[in-house]
């Protein structure tokens, strides 16, 4: 006996958008900030969707499908260090490229390359700075993020050029006391199929 659908599925997030140039989940804690990330990226044609912190962010990742991820370091319930940890140890999410956009201190810096972040972004940031580095993330091909997740690679600056852990706008730097931030590494996402959610 045949079944029959009554009612259509809702769209998921894996749906691309016509025109859209990528989808982008911002994961920061401050409102004003996320908007203020949200606007630049969506003049420059990307969607966006948003979570308030690491543990929202880890809640909805599966449904939107990012092709990147930017996230903010100090946050509630779950730190962005730790938030780029968790999305670089799970096989569904270890291939999106993760930005951090915080204060990019030399411990966020070091602990970030550490967890396999792709790049840095420091806070106050220009609009034109932010939008390279997302647009950079996610246009690199394949062969340079093999090398990037054989460690042959340090992550990318807001220019683009490896520096080892360089941060936008601040000198290389390996580690050291002070700060917190995330990560991730790399890739144009293709998630596994999975419910729509919306933010």
């Amino acid at each position: 006996m045949g079944k029959t659908r009554t009612q259509p599925l809702p769209a998921t997030y894996s749906r691309r958008v016509s025109g859209v140039s990528g989808r982008v989940l911002v994961v920061d804690d401050n409102r004003v900030i996320r908007q203020l990330i949200r606007v630049n990226l969506e003049l420059e044609g990307f969607e966006v969707v948003t979570a308030a912190d690491g543990a929202e962010c880890l809640d909805v990742v599966h449904q939107v499908c990012p092709d990147v991820v930017t996230l903010d370091v100090v946050m509630p319930r779950l730190d962005g260090l730790k938030t780029a940890e968790r999305l670089r140890s799970d096989p569904r999410t270890s291939h999106v490229p993760v930005a951090i956009v915080s204060a990019c201190t030399p411990y966020e810096v070091g602990s970030g390359v550490a967890t396999g972040v792709d790049a840095f972004l420091a806070k106050p940031f220009e609009p034109g700075d932010l939008v390279r580095v997302v647009r950079q993330l996610m246009h690199r091909d394949g062969r340079e993020r093999g090398e990037r997740r054989d460690g042959q690679e340090g992550p990318s600056s807001v220019d683009g050029n490896r520096q080892g852990a360089g941060c936008a706008g601040r000198p290389g730097s390996s580690s050291s006391p002070s700060g917190s931030s995330s990560s991730s590494s790399s890739s144009g996402s293709h998630c596994p199929g999975s419910p729509s959610s919306s933010h």
